[in-house]
C-alpha cells in the first residue's frame, strides 16, 4: 500500500469505487420509475438483475477488499465477481428505452463500436491479460488509485464483453447463434489459459503476497494455484449457464419463428420465412406480430415491459 495509513488508504479506495457504483444504481432507479409512466420500465426480472449485479459488485469491494491485500486467491474471487458476475447481471438488466438517452450523446453513441464482438473480445482479453503483469498487479495492490483504475477496468470491460451477447444493442447480422456460440467458446478458452497458467506454475508470480500468505500459514504456490483453480471452476460453470441459455435461446427462436408463419399463413399474408428468422433473431419479433396484427385487422395491445 502508499505511505497513508491502512484506514485513510481504505477510504480513498471505497470514495473511488463505490461512490461511481452508488450514482450508476440511483440513475438506473430514476430511469426505470420515468419509464414506468410510458409503460416502458424494464421487465420486474431485469431490475432484480441490475440490482443483484450492483449487490454482488457491492459486497465484492466492501466484503473482500481487505482479505485481497493478503492472499491471491481471495482477490481472484474479487475479479471474477466483478469483471464476471456482476458484469452479466448488470448488461440482463439493461433495456433499449434505458439506455436512449445516454446514446443520444454523440460522444457515447460513438462508442458502440466498442460493442461489435469482434472488438470486444479482444479488448477484454487484452485488459485481462494486462492487468496480470506482475508489475501492473502489484502497482494496483500497493496503490490505491490504481487498484481502483484496476477494478473500473474488469467491470468496464466485462460488461462490454457481455454487452455484445446478451445486451439490448443490436448485433450484426453474422453474429447468429453459432457465432455466438464461438464467442462464449472463445471467451472460455482465453480465461482457461491465464487459469491454468496460475493453476500449474510453480514460480511465484506476485510476491506481495508472501506475508499474507504466512499469516494464514499457506504457501505462496498453494495460493497461486488455489487461484487458478477457483478461476477454472467459475468460468466452467458460467460457460455451462451460457450454453443452456444459448440452447433455450434457439429453441425459443426456433418457437416464435414458426408461430408468426402460422399467424402469417392462418390470415392469409405474405411473410417469407427468411424475413421471420431475421426478425426473430434481431429480437424483433414482437414488432413484426403487431405489424401482422395491424395487416389483419387486430387492434395493437399496449405496451409491455422488457
Amino acid at each position: 500500500m502508499t505511505h497513508l495509513p491502512v484506514a485513510v488508504s481504505t477510504l480513498i479506495e471505497a470514495a473511488l469505487q463505490l461512490g461511481p457504483l452508488a450514482l450508476l444504481a440511483t440513475a438506473y432507479a430514476r430511469r426505470a420509475r420515468t419509464l414506468g409512466t410510458s409503460g416502458q420500465a424494464p421487465a420486474g426480472w431485469r431490475q432484480a438483475c441490475f440490482y443483484a449485479g450492483i449487490t454482488v459488485i457491492f459486497a465484492a469491494l466492501t466484503g473482500l477488499g481487505e482479505p485481497s491485500q493478503e492472499q491471491l486467491y481471495t482477490h481472484m474471487i474479487e475479479h471474477l465477481l466483478l469483471g464476471d458476475v456482476g458484469a452479466l447481471l448488470i448488461v440482463l438488466g439493461l433495456t433499449g428505452p434505458l439506455l436512449a438517452p445516454v446514446l443520444r450523446v454523440r460522444a457515447i453513441d460513438r462508442l458502440r463500436v466498442l460493442v461489435h464482438p469482434a472488438v470486444a473480445f479482444p479488448l477484454w482479453a487484452l485488459n485481462l491479460y494486462v492487468w496480470h503483469i506482475p508489475a501492473l498487479y502489484e502497482a494496483a495492490l500497493r496503490n490505491e488509485g490504481v487498484h481502483a483504475l484496476e477494478h473500473a477496468m474488469f467491470l468496464a470491460f466485462g460488461v462490454n464483453k457481455w454487452m455484445c451477447l446478451l445486451g439490448p444493442l443490436p448485433a450484426p447480422s453474422w453474429f447468429g447463434n453459432l457465432a455466438r456460440l464461438l464467442y462464449v467458446v472463445a471467451v472460455r478458452l482465453t480465461g482457461a489459459v491465464l487459469g491454468n497458467i496460475f493453476l500449474w506454475s510453480n514460480t511465484v508470480f506476485y510476491p506481495f503476497y508472501r506475508h499474507g500468505d504466512a499469516l494464514h500459514g499457506m504457501s505462496p504456490v498453494a495460493d497461486q494455484n488455489l487461484a487458478g483453480a477457483i478461476m477454472m471452476i467459475e468460468e466452467s460453470l458460467l460457460t455451462l449457464g451460457l450454453f443452456c441459455w444459448l440452447f433455450l435461446r434457439v429453441a425459443r427462436e426456433s418457437e416464435e419463428r414458426q408461430q408468426l408463419l402460422d399467424y402469417a399463413r392462418t390470415h392469409g399474408l405474405e411473410l417469407s420465412e427468411a424475413r421471420a428468422a431475421r426478425a426473430v433473431a434481431a429480437g424483433h419479433g414482437r414488432e413484426l406480430r403487431r405489424r401482422l396484427e395491424g395487416r389483419a385487422g387486430v387492434p395493437e395491445p399496449g405496451p409491455q415491459p422488457r
